[in-house]
């Protein structure tokens, strides 16, 4: 029997196919390592992300994806994938804004957050469209795959957010957030894996050299206190980037995120003592009879 994996990017607005044509690359590398099989597909309901073990979340307007998956009754299906099921998740940009638990200088009642990432994200942070730029970054998580070498990685932030804030891990709703102006904070959701409920957030990548630069241009509120902005976050099983890589030709991010996808399932399958579904499964279950 073959086992597969399918891969998910929600399409409702964005860069989504740029992120499917990348992936398709990741998986041409990867397989010469991992024999797998993987299913990479659009995503557009809520029984096409039931099929999912893995999801993207391009880049494109936070609060259009918002609305759309309010209106598609999709958003409360993205809440339970990512914060009650736990399956690898990974946004940019935008889908990075709507993986934080807290989101400033938004208007309340003019985005729904999805949450994931116990993070403050200040968005566009970096001005509007016509000030978009593109920076080589230092990816130290790169640096130990082999699929990977030790050029930077060239990022592209068109509207970008920031991380201003690493939160304190919690279970529930960030209530502290609240107190804030122009703030808006995720629902809570309460995790139905057998794994601990709680896990630190990791700083995978930083942008030097800004944040002093455009201190006093912006009005961000308790911006980290060391150098650089920080631009690529990851907690237990949800990652997210300020940057696009998806608009560029380097598939390297995608084959790491692959390969994290690939081992969160083995270890969730040797805890649950539950295999993947069979290709012959998931085309049955796909187109019953």
């Amino acid at each position: 029997m073959t086992l597969v994996i399918t891969v998910g990017v929600l399409a409702l607005q964005g860069a989504f196919f740029e992120h499917i044509k990348l992936l398709r690359q990741a998986v041409d590398q990867l397989r010469p390592l991992i024999e797998q099989n993987w299913i990479i597909r659009e995503i557009r309901t809520a029984e096409e992300l039931q099929r999912c073990d893995a999801l993207i979340i391009p880049g494109g307007e936070s609060t259009t994806v918002s609305l759309v998956a309010a209106r598609s009754n999709l958003l409360e299906p993205l809440r339970d994938f990512v914060k009650v099921r736990r399956r690898p998740t990974w946004g940019t940009c935008a889908g990075l804004i709507l993986l934080a638990e807290s989101a400033n200088r938004t208007k309340r009642g003019g985005q729904d957050l999805i949450g994931g990432l116990d993070v403050r994200v200040n968005r566009n942070y970096f001005g509007r469209q016509t000030e978009s730029f593109e920076a080589d970054l230092d990816l130290p998580f790169l640096q130990n795959d082999i699929h990977s070498n030790d050029e930077a990685f060239r990022g592209i932030f068109i509207r970008a957010p920031v991380v201003e804030k690493i939160l304190p891990p919690v279970t529930g709703e960030q209530k502290a957030e609240e107190d804030h102006a122009a703030m808006v904070v995720a629902p809570a959701k309460d995790s139905t894996t057998k794994e601990p409920g709680v896990w630190p957030v990791e700083v995978m990548a930083r942008l030097p050299g800004r944040s002093k630069r455009l201190a006093e241009k912006l009005e961000a509120i308790e911006l980290d206190e060391e150098i650089g902005d920080i631009v690529a976050v990851r907690q237990r099983n949800v990652f997210g980037t300020s940057f696009h890589p998806e608009l560029t030709p380097d598939a390297r991010i995608h084959v790491w995120w692959l390969r994290q996808v690939w081992d969160s399932i083995q270890l969730k399958d040797l805890s649950e003592g539950a295999g993947q579904e069979t290709v012959e499964q998931k085309i049955g279950e796909a187109n019953p009879a």
